[in-house]
C-alpha cells in the first residue's frame, strides 16, 4: 500500500476540494452517494448468497454458484473464504446498507465481498467528472459535461487521486468504471480518445460499483435507469456489450432502483 484508505469525512473533503462549484458538488456527489448505495446493496447481496452456500448443500438449486473462469480476472474459487472464514470475514463489513434496498436474483460469487471498500469505491469512482465539465454553473448556467471529453472522466479521476495521496487499491475505482468494462480492444474499435489499455475491473468490488453505477445518470435533471433502460444504451455499442450487461445482470441481481428514485424524487426510466 503507498496510498490512504480515506474516511468518509476525508472523501468529502475530496468532492469539495475538486468541485469547482456548489451546483456541481451537489450533482456529482450525489450521484456517488446513490451509486455508493445500490452497490453496497448488491455486494451484501452477494455476501448474503455465498454465506447461505456455505450452510446449504452444494447442490441447492437457487444457489447456482458463479462460473469463476467467466468472472473478473484474478478471481478464482481458491482464493473463496470457506464456511469457517465467513464469519471473520464478514465482521469487516462495517457499513450499513438502508434497509429498504432490496435485490432481487444473483448468483454465489467466488468469495466473500468487501462492503466497506464498495462503499468507498462508490464514493469515489466518479471524481474525474469534475473535470470534465463545459460549464460548472458557477455562474447560474446550467451544468453541463463536455461530451467529447466525458470518456476521460474515469483516467482523470484515477490520475487525480493518486496526485492526492490516495491509494492504487482505491483510485482504480475511478479509472475502471466505465461502461461494462472498457477493453484495450474497445478502445481501439471505437476509437476513443484514451490511451489504448484495459480499463475493466480487476476486482469483484470493481465490478459491483461498475454495475451500480449503471442504474444512476448525471442527466439534466439526473435520473435513475432500469435495467432494461440501460440495455438499450448498451446495446447501441453493439451486440456484444448488451450481452455483458445482461449477464452482469443475471450475477448481481435486480436492486430496487423504484424505491430509490422515490426516496430521491428522481424520475425512473
Amino acid at each position: 500500500m503507498s496510498g490512504y484508505i480515506p474516511t468518509l469525512e476525508q472523501i468529502d473533503e475530496l468532492h469539495r476540494r475538486i468541485s469547482p462549484s456548489e451546483a456541481a458538488y451537489e450533482l456529482i456527489h450525489t450521484h456517488c452517494v446513490i451509486v455508493a448505495t445500490i452497490a453496497c446493496q448488491l455486494a451484501r447481496r452477494q455476501n448474503a448468497l455465498f454465506t447461505r452456500r456455505c450452510t446449504l448443500p452444494k447442490d441447492a438449486p437457487e444457489l447456482r454458484p458463479v462460473d469463476v473462469n467467466g468472472s473478473v480476472s484474478g478471481e478464482t474459487a481458491a482464493d473463496a473464504p470457506t464456511a469457517a472464514d465467513a464469519p471473520a470475514a464478514a465482521a469487516h463489513l462495517t457499513w450499513t446498507v438502508p434497509p429498504s434496498g432490496g435485490v432481487e436474483g444473483g448468483t454465489v460469487p467466488p468469495r466473500l465481498l468487501d462492503e466497506h471498500l464498495v462503499m468507498i469505491g462508490g464514493l469515489l469512482h466518479d471524481i474525474g467528472t469534475y473535470r470534465v465539465l463545459k460549464h460548472d454553473g458557477s455562474d447560474d448556467e446550467p451544468l453541463k459535461f463536455d461530451g467529447k471529453r466525458y470518456i476521460l472522466h474515469g483516467l482523470l479521476g484515477y490520475e487525480w487521486l493518486l496526485e492526492q495521496g490516495v491509494d492504487e487499491s482505491i483510485a482504480q475505482f475511478a479509472r475502471n468504471h466505465t461502461g461494462v468494462g472498457l477493453t484495450k480492444e474497445d478502445v481501439i474499435r471505437q476509437d476513443l480518445p484514451l490511451p489504448p489499455d484495459d480499463y475493466a475491473p480487476v476486482n469483484l468490488e470493481q465490478e459491483t460499483v461498475m454495475v451500480a453505477d449503471k442504474f444512476h445518470s448525471k442527466s439534466t435533471p439526473p435520473k435513475f435507469l432500469s435495467v432494461d433502460a440501460y440495455t438499450a444504451k448498451a446495446l447501441r455499442f453493439g451486440e456484444e456489450n448488451g450481452r455483458r450487461w445482461l449477464a452482469l445482470v443475471e450475477r448481481y441481481g435486480r436492486p430496487d432502483i423504484a424505491s430509490l428514485a422515490a426516496k430521491y424524487h428522481m424520475r425512473m426510466v
